[in-house]
């Protein structure tokens, strides 16, 4: 058993794939054309947005995103200490400051109560993330942008087809930026990303952007300084392949979860994550806090017992040797601290089988049995 499994998924869809890429390799057109026309019209459709626009990756749709909005020098960024590391990267790869708010013990999502206090006449943006694939609380975050007049910018890696509402991931920031990492729940056979917004001058600035500043009408004239971010035909290819499962995949990893919920809510050690009447969770992740002093003790036996698992994330970002310069210590942000400490990831995979899903909740349940 593996924690991923995109070997499986490669084995369902081979013809397609092989057939895609060959498709790509005759042609001799390897950057830009209609593969990646396909696919940016594709992903405005399941993000319901006027635009889309294709980059290197989740990293740089961030980064790219923050250039587009005029966010640099000076300027501070509001977001999540709980998260992989490029969200608050990217901040500060353009130049302005990441100002961390703390989380929803719930939902792993920044706390929206808390965020109206960290504004300052430095904050231009806000940027949530959408972690493990459950939205945040946007309606919230919304009324703040208004309010002071600030952008934002929806981190949807790990998010793409999670709703609120109705209100789909992507479509209720100024920009929202999506990772196609290969073991996201669209996953390209490398990296990749994308843009989505609503609005016309910043889709025109982020297709300038992501290729040299170049102007669209005469190659070698560059308007302004850019960035070489540009996601290939081969990879918009598989991902158009990918895109006609895609749903089926996500109502898998949900069922998953359901049967996870289950079963591991009956462990009183363990706090399965919610899932709201209203929300589309689509569950990159499937993420359970152990209480207690167990979780060592927990990973340690499952790993006797061949039993994949993975923590995301051990140390939040605030405590990286690499935001030393902000000038952060130990409890300034003690529910991410404290959910760092406590979460463990347990394998979600659409391919993933019930059969191998009851190993996994027999192993845990006998650790407590054991313990106890």
């Amino acid at each position: 058993m593996q924690f991923f499994n995109t070997k499986t998924q490669y084995k369902k869809i081979k013809k397609e794939i092989d057939s895609a890429i060959i498709k790509i390799l005759k042609s001799g057109i390897f950057i830009g054309g209609k593969e990646i026309d396909k696919f940016e019209k594709a992903i405005t459709k399941v993000c319901g947005t006027k635009y889309a626009i294709s980059v290197n990756s989740g990293t740089d749709a961030i980064f790219l995103s923050l250039k587009a909005l005029n966010i640099g020098v000076g300027d501070e960024v509001i977001t999540s200490p709980f998260t992989f590391v490029a969200t608050a990267e990217a901040i500060a790869n353009a130049g302005a400051k990441p100002v961390f708010v703390d989380i929803e013990a719930e939902t792993f999502n920044i706390d929206a109560k808390k965020i109206e206090e960290k504004i300052t006449k430095k904050t231009k943006a806000i940027l949530p993330v959408h972690l493990f694939g459950q939205m945040a609380n946007m309606r919230e975050i919304i009324k703040i942008a208004k309010k002071y007049k600030l952008s934002i910018i929806e981190d949807a890696a790990q998010a793409i087809g999670a709703e609120d509402n109705s209100k789909k991931a992507g479509s209720l920031g100024d920009c929202g930026c999506f990772s196609f990492f290969p073991t996201k729940n669209l996953g390209a056979c490398g990296d990749g990303g994308i843009i989505t917004t609503n609005n016309k001058e910043i889709a025109q600035k982020l297709n300038f952007l992501k290729n040299h500043g170049s102007s669209t009408k005469e190659k070698y004239l560059n308007l302004f300084l850019g960035f070489n971010s540009r996601l290939d035909a081969i990879q918009a290819s598989i991902l158009n392949v990918k895109l006609k499962y895609f749903k089926e995949w996500n109502k898998k990893r949900l069922k998953n979860a359901e049967y996870y919920n289950k079963e591991l809510s009956k462990i009183k050690q363990i706090i399965t994550p919610i899932i709201f009447p209203k929300k589309i969770h689509i569950f990159n992740q499937y993420t359970i806090r152990v209480v207690g002093n167990d979780r060592k003790i927990l990973l340690n036996y499952l790993a006797d017992e061949n039993i994949p698992i993975m923590i995301y994330y051990n140390i939040p970002i605030h405590l990286q040797p690499a935001f030393k310069f902000l000038g952060l210590k130990q409890g300034d942000f003690p529910i991410a601290e404290k959910t760092a400490n406590e979460v463990v990831s347990l394998p979600i995979y659409p391919e993933l089988s019930r059969k191998q899903q009851d190993v996994i909740i027999k192993k845990i349940k006998n650790f407590y049995k054991i313990k106890n």
